[in-house]
């Protein structure tokens, strides 16, 4: 393999890791409210709440302070390295950047990042982490 077909492969892999921060953002709050509403207890378990609250704080933070995100800067940069053109290319390339970046203007994604974040942090009201080991009722 030549070097810049290297680039091209890590960048689909940065690729893959933002889409599935993406999904884990957007999908963690869905698995919380359904997951408390079916009772699955792991949905409330401290890792995983305070790895969703501290990756929204995060997008929503570099979205208010105008900070482009770091996978994404590092994609382009591998992308420019690979000789490739920005945003084309691969067929995991197309799809997932087709469902990743979407045109609108600043204040939209950081209001709507914002929304998110208030979002997950009333989650934490509503369906608040469990800090030790889990007891069914029948235990207590």
């Amino acid at each position: 393999m030549t070097e810049p077909m290297y680039f091209q492969l890590l960048a689909d892999a940065v690729l893959i890791l933002h889409v599935t921060l993406v999904l884990f953002v957007a999908g963690g709050l869905i698995v919380v409210v359904v997951g408390n509403l079916l009772r699955w207890h792991w949905v409330n378990s401290l890792w995983f709440r305070f790895a969703h609250l501290v990756t929204i704080v995060v997008v929503a933070a570099q979205a208010w302070m105008d900070i482009e995100c770091p996978l994404t800067t590092l994609e382009r940069w591998l992308r420019s390295e690979a000789n490739a053109v920005t945003y084309q290319g691969s067929f995991i390339e197309h799809w997932l950047q087709a469902l990743l970046f979407w045109e609108a203007s600043p204040w939209v994604f950081t209001a709507a990042y914002s929304l998110f974040a208030l979002a997950v942090a009333a989650s934490w009201w509503f369906f608040p982490p469990r800090y030790g080991p889990h007891r069914r009722l029948k235990d207590v």
